[in-house]
């Protein structure tokens, strides 16, 4: 067996483009290598600023000999009348055989030709020569920049190839015009500490030998490095070093040899803000900040840096970072002084300077819509007056901090700036968390927002993002989504959820559109449709990808092309995701097969007749002198005794009622339908037909209560 060793050198790769590449080898290569027949034992994939690479090993000398059966054309084009068509002397040319070795076999579209070839297995070094090309080119990136004369494209030029199978290098070049790259056996080492080229003598003697020349080329090495070295040095300073993940993810690649160092700065600048000192150090100069303890918000006046230098100079680089960092904190500290001398909804009239969106207007009329929308929302909820008042206050200064001077230079900061600037000016703690967390979820593992007034105001904002952003006709569509709709539309699902909520989603927007449509001529109820299947689309991903229901589950909630269930579903959030959560656990356990076959038998002959989906009492409807069995009077009352059950669920959204009832009243439909009393429903006699279709049809509505049974899968 063999091991092959690649390495792609290059100039300095941008952190977030070596993650991306890693993972798109790891997922890619083995495919590559499986679609050419080579087998192997392991693929390890590796990568520093300088270099990308893949290391194979148990690769085969050469491909097994196989056989390939190759469909061709159809009999009946390659056959006339017994005889050879030119079609099919054509195709067994193409093939290399002869036409005694067509066979016709017979396929779910007809009949065709096949032949069987056998082909013999070629060299792994020569289908590798072929394929590395393409593993190189096809990585996908931001950014990717032509060099030197030539129209190849690439994160970074690129300066050396090494490519090794076992100690024999396999010819590879990158010809980009006049420059040409040969692959070699020689890589280069770290820049500072080891400039000189390195000889690698075999594929797996890569990490070591790379090793020795001060490059960490395994990224998981390298990131056990940084997390214990930074963790050691806040030991010794008595705190804690917080490892953030991204941020070790991203130090990670931009270093080939680690050496974690240790600066400090004026104890004073801890006056500011927390957030604003780990904004500076993380955001900007990808420094880990150091805490008294592991779980405490109280900063050290230390941060430990990841320096890609020579260890012995770590005083002069710490000395470096110190003074970036005392002026970027400086900064801080004028803003954060500038701001505070003004209360924050002093910055109010600010926001009319400031675009939302060219169309849509300034953010001050944003901000105006946000608390018409919170307080459609209050008044649904029945908030009570100091409540609304704490709403609409939020609301109001939500985004005052945008305009602030601290916010403008670190973005980042907005609604964390904005709750310390309200309680600066004396508002409402209440208020001041809200401005915070209506900004939540930032992301997609981000916290929900976990204050009423918080979600209240979430809820508002997202709800005039989307309906104002739609209204301009800037729908997303595949992966373009400028504005982060998708995102908004969820986090308002999932807020509610989180929440329990009791808010009607249908009417919130079709209020709010109201106003958008009138103003940007748009059509109201094309603009309502619109939305509403957006917002469909995001409960039906949020219950089968998070809530983990059974697709056919959610299909019998949200119903396939029944406005019934779709308008229930944005009238009722919560409804929707308690019916949900509600099947599933029944067909967990069994209860919902008790009742599956009769339900369902039910629904679809009931709809053959014409009774109205709302209809549940059978007391004025069915017609008890056209009885002509005895299982039509037990059906009948077994369906009036299903009424208060079904209305009870209704009201309390406890399904195990109805769930109760029908599990009941199942062996009386087994009767009715197959027992030594059963009728056939489609009699003659269209009264007595349509007097069954109701039977069937108030039991198809009472189950209708909770789910479409129609859509439910047996078995799943």
């Amino acid at each position: 067996m063999a091991n092959f060793l690649l390495e792609v050198g290059t100039e300095e790769l941008p952190a977030s483009f070596l993650s991306g590449a890693i993972a798109q080898w790891k997922q890619r290569i083995p495919l590559s290598l499986q679609e050419n027949f080579l087998d192997n034992d392991t693929v390890e994939v590796y990568g520093t600023p300088r270099r990308l690479a893949v290391l194979i090993k148990g690769l085969p000398q050469k491909q097994a000999d196989r056989e390939e059966e190759i469909k061709g054309p159809p009999a009946k084009a390659a056959f006339k009348d017994g005889t050879l068509t030119k079609a099919a002397e054509g195709f067994a040319n193409r093939q290399g055989v002869d036409v005694s070795a067509l066979e016709v076999r017979s396929t779910d579209k007809g009949d065709f030709v096949f032949v069987k070839k056998s082909i013999a297995g070629r060299t792994t070094a020569d289908i590798l020569t072929e394929i590395i090309p393409e593993w190189i080119f096809k990585l996908e990136g931001k950014r990717l920049m032509r060099w030197s004369d030539g129209d190849l494209r690439f994160s970074r030029p690129i300066r050396w190839l090494v490519a090794l199978l076992d100690e024999k290098v396999l010819p590879i070049e990158i010809e980009n015009n006049s420059q040409v790259v040969k692959s070699g056996n020689t890589s280069r080492g770290h820049r500072v500490l080891h400039p000189n080229d390195v000889t690698i003598t075999q594929a797996t003697d890569y990490l070591s030998t790379l090793n020795s020349a001060f490059v960490v080329a395994d990224v998981e090495t390298r990131v056990n490095i940084i997390t214990q070295q930074v963790q050691n040095a806040a030991q010794k300073l008595n705190g804690y070093a917080q490892i953030y993940p991204d941020l070790l993810e991203e130090v990670t690649n931009l270093v080939e040899y680690p050496t974690a160092v240790v600066g400090n700065f004026e104890p004073e600048f801890l006056e500011l803000p927390p957030e604003v000192i780990t904004t500076v150090m993380v955001s900007h100069q990808k420094y880990f900040p150091v805490f008294k303890a592991e779980n405490s918000q109280e900063l050290l006046p230390y941060f430990v840096t990841v320096s890609n230098g020579d260890p012995e100079k770590s005083d002069m680089i710490a000395k470096g970072n110190e003074r970036v960092i005392r002026a970027r904190l400086s900064d801080g500290r004028y803003f954060y002084d500038k701001d505070i001398k003004q209360p924050l909804y002093s910055f109010l009239p600010q926001l009319e300077t400031v675009t939302f969106q060219e169309d849509l207007g300034s953010l001050r009329q944003k901000v105006d819509r946000i608390c018409t929308v919170a307080q459609r929302i209050y008044q649904q909820l029945n908030l009570a007056s100091p409540q609304q008042e704490y709403i609409q206050r939020a609301a109001l200064l939500c985004k005052a901090d945008l305009v602030t001077s601290m916010v403008y230079e670190f973005p980042e900061l907005q609604g964390i700036m904005g709750q310390k600037y309200a309680l600066k000016s004396q508002e409402s703690p209440v208020v001041a968390d809200a401005i915070f967390e209506h900004y939540l979820p930032r992301g997609a593992d981000d916290i929900l927002p976990q204050s009423l007034t918080g979600r209240v105001v979430a809820l508002a904002d997202r709800i005039d993002t989307l309906v104002s952003i739609f209204s301009l006709g800037m729908i997303p569509t595949g992966s373009s989504d400028p504005f982060a709709l998708r995102r908004a539309a969820t986090a308002i699902v999932n807020i509610t959820w989180d929440g329990d909520l009791s808010i009607n989603l249908q009417q919130l927007v079709a209020e709010t559109v109201g106003e958008f449509a009138n103003t940007h001529h748009k059509d109201k109820a094309e603009l309502i449709a619109c939305l509403e299947d957006f917002f469909l689309q995001r409960i039906r991903t949020l219950l089968q990808e998070e809530k983990h229901i059974d697709y056919d589950l959610v299909n019998a909630v949200l119903g396939e092309n029944d406005p019934e269930y779709t308008e229930r579903a944005l009238q009722d959030l919560l409804d929707v995701r308690d019916r949900a959560l509600f099947l599933q656990e029944i067909r967990n356990n069994g209860d919902l097969d008790k009742i599956y076959e009769t339900v369902n038998r039910s629904t679809r002959l009931a709809a053959q007749g014409d009774l109205d989906t709302q209809q549940l009492d059978p007391s004025n409807l069915v017609q008890k002198e056209l009885f002509q069995k005895s299982s039509e009077e037990s059906f009948y009352h077994a369906v009036l005794n299903l009424v208060p059950q079904t209305q009870a669920a209704q009201l309390t959204r406890n399904y195990q009622q109805l769930i109760a009832g029908l599990t009941e009243i199942a062996p009386t439909v087994s009767s009715f339908f197959d027992g030594a009393e059963s009728v056939l429903v489609m009699d003659d006699n269209p009264d007595i037909k349509r007097n069954r279709l109701y039977l069937l049809g108030l039991l198809r509505n009472h189950a209708r209560v909770l789910a479409d049974f129609g859509a439910i899968v047996k078995n799943l």
